[in-house]
């Protein structure tokens, strides 16, 4: 997703669990919980995605930061500019913590109504 996001001239956003164990992020931009990250290639240097964590280094109100964030605390992904992306569940238990309130407005449009359509 972030790949296609990119390639598309799209910036790519990723909602995070902040109560997850593992997670580094600037605290004070922590809302309810959750942080939003930009994780372009212009705002996340040094980003790095595997299959166990997202990392980068980024700058939050002038001040460099080491983020660091588990996949299993990632609780979404979508573009800027449409608002479209996926929500993720790792587990039971997690999916009955993601509920459309944690998300943002542009992600529960984006789940209500599909966006398919069919090509012959």
């Amino acid at each position: 997703m972030h790949e296609w996001m990119g390639d598309n001239s799209h910036t790519p956003h990723v909602v995070v669990d902040t109560s997850v164990d593992g997670v580094c992020v600037p605290p004070e931009h922590v809302k309810d919980g959750k942080i939003i990250l930009n994780i372009s290639e212009s705002a996340a240097h040094n980003l790095k995605l595997s299959n166990d964590a997202v990392s980068f280094r980024a700058r939050f109100s002038g001040i460099a930061f080491d983020v660091w964030v588990p996949m299993k605390s990632v609780l979404g992904i979508y573009a800027r500019e449409t608002g479209q992306g996926m929500i993720f569940s790792h587990d039971t238990e997690t999916a009955d913590q993601i509920s459309p309130a944690a998300l943002p407005d542009e992600i529960e449009e984006t789940r209500s109504r599909p966006h398919l359509t069919i090509v012959k």
